[in-house]
């Protein structure tokens, strides 16, 4: 068997063909129409971008094209023929490929297996591991990437994590490439070099369908661009008439300028108070990842880590909560100095963390929307003979309509909720053990403006009532507009404190070292806008 990238193989693809067509595609499940009468096209070698909320059916439509779902009602073209895709593989098999949204990989595999897993390749009845090592270096290299294709994925960090998903999908000969928020876990760097691939698949002819959440982001990468809106596609254009503005009120409905957020002004006394504190990396015991840290959060306060990927901004926020330990230095809750509390513990002491990957350590999948809220606080519900199921039933009710989660029920199934609804989730299980302050750990990854918005509003409305926040974002624009202080960390310290009323994109960039523009150093260091 011989197995190549796109890049290295372009298929015979007209620029600008239509590849493939979806008609009048609906999709139901059960009352809910994920998908109302959809037409949509993808032409080869162009990037066209899907913008949309979550639950807006952009991922349904993505699933259907690529062989995971069946349409209830429509039809799909391939190459101007109608085609009705069996399965993955049916549409794999013809140059259908896809990168999901949440990872999909076995954790205690290979990066090389993980990468071939359903396509191995075999030479004399026998899995070529030597060739299939080999195509997996190529695709690394490809993607800047110098970890080994031996490695775990389960040992990777997240980032490099997706860097594996790609990797798979880039692996057959794709026609169709589908990349479903490809870069929500990916530092700067990783996105440049993903970027540039695009760039070469495009110019293969490769027809590409790209969504994510960082609108400029897709905006500066996109030809073509189409908007979707409660299950139906409201709006399209190309890359020449769309700009932020466009998207966002085509998304939601309405001008951006009305997601403004009302942060408060009111501070009391610091709750969180941290001096010089260093935590090691729990991947390399060798090195520390944060370093003589020291910072207070007060009463009502939103304080924003800012960092590149690497920055230690999630160890930092891993430690203060009990999941890894503290080398040096001295935290102090309220008053009250941490030592050598659990997890468990410090949720009862009012320091909860909404960690960054809400798959894998913020849900359990098996249980149910009221199951995943009322788990950090199933102890309150607990009455003299068992569970108090009225008592738990009344407050995951509440829960649910305070922080508006979209669900059918608090009985329906986790998996069943879009990622800013299960977001919701996380930050509606930590509400409900009534925190003193707050740990957030990129709390809009992979979520759309609207629910952004409304992530970053309920973080406001609990600050105005005396809640301390501090949460980490790898966004300028999240730092900017969510805060009412920023603390940049590089390389496991805090290097600048900024203020957001004046500071701006350029200024926040330069202090983290993501940018070396001339004449931006000189600006960072202008008064009133960073601070040493």
């Amino acid at each position: 068997m011989t197995l190549t990238t796109p890049i290295d193989s372009p298929p015979d693809q007209v620029e600008g063909q239509v590849v493939m067509r979806a008609h009048g595609i609906t999709k139901v499940y059960g009352v809910t129409h994920a998908l109302k009468g959809v037409d949509f096209e993808v032409r080869a070698g162009e990037v066209t971008a899907l913008f949309g909320e979550n639950g807006a059916g952009k991922s349904t439509l993505m699933k259907i094209l690529s062989g995971v779902e069946q349409p209830t009602s429509g039809t799909l073209e391939l190459d101007g023929s109608e085609v009705v895709f069996a399965d993955t593989v049916d549409a794999a098999r013809r140059g259908i490929a896809i990168i999901h949204q949440e990872l999909s990989l076995c954790p205690n595999l290979s990066v090389r297996d993980n990468i071939f897993i359903g396509r191995e390749v075999r030479r004399r009845g026998a899995v070529d591991y030597r060739s299939e090592h080999e195509m997996a270096t190529r695709l690394l290299d490809r993607l800047d990437e110098s970890f080994s294709p031996a490695t775990l994925v389960g040992d990777l960090r997240l980032g490099q994590q997706q860097i594996v998903e790609i990797a798979r999908a880039l692996a057959g000969e794709a026609r169709v490439l589908i990349m479903d928020e490809p870069t929500s876990a990916l530092s700067v760097s990783e996105v440049e070099v993903l970027f540039r691939v695009v760039h070469e698949l495009k110019a293969a002819g490769v027809a590409i369908v790209y969504i994510s959440h960082h609108l400029e982001e897709a905006l500066d990468i996109a030809d073509h661009g189409v908007v979707f809106r409660d299950g139906a596609l409201v709006a399209s254009a190309p890359a020449a008439e769309m700009d932020l503005e466009w998207v966002v009120s085509h998304m939601v409905g309405r001008a951006s300028s009305s997601l403004a957020l009302d942060l408060g002004a009111e501070f009391g006394e610091p709750l969180l108070t941290l001096r010089d504190v260093d935590v090691v990396d729990p991947h390399n015991t060798t090195r520390l990842a944060v370093r003589n840290v020291s910072l207070d959060v007060r009463a009502g306060e939103i304080v924003c880590l800012y960092g590149l990927m690497g920055a230690g901004r999630t160890e930092l926020l891993e430690a203060l909560a009990g999941r890894i330990p503290i080398q040096r230095g001295t935290v102090t809750l309220d008053g009250r100095v941490l030592a050598d509390e659990s997890i468990g513990e410090r949720i009862d002491m009012g320091l909860p963390l909404v960690p960054e990957d809400r798959q894998r350590d913020g849900l359990v999948q098996t249980m149910s929307v009221g199951e995943n809220i009322s788990l950090a606080s199933i102890r309150r519900f607990l009455a003299r003979f068992g569970l108090s199921s009225r008592s738990e039933c009344t407050s995951v009710d509440g829960a649910i309509a305070d922080i508006r989660v979209k669900t059918a029920s608090r009985d329906a199934a986790i998996s069943s909720l879009s990622g800013g609804n299960q977001q919701k989730v996380v930050i509606g299980k930590v509400l409900l053990t009534h925190p003193k302050l707050m740990l957030l750990d990129e709390p809009s990854r992979g979520i759309d403006v609207g629910a952004k918005a409304e992530i970053f509003s309920l973080m406001a409305r609990e600050a105005r009532r005396g809640l301390g926040v501090l949460f980490a974002t790898s966004e300028v624009g999240e730092a900017l507009t969510s805060s009412h202080r920023i603390l940049v960390m590089s390389k496991g310290s805090v290097v600048r404190e900024i203020d957001p009323r004046t500071a701006t994109r350029e200024q926040v960039m330069v202090a983290s070292g993501e940018s070396a523009a001339p004449g931006l150093a000189d600006a960072a260091s202008e008064p009133g806008g960073v601070h040493d």
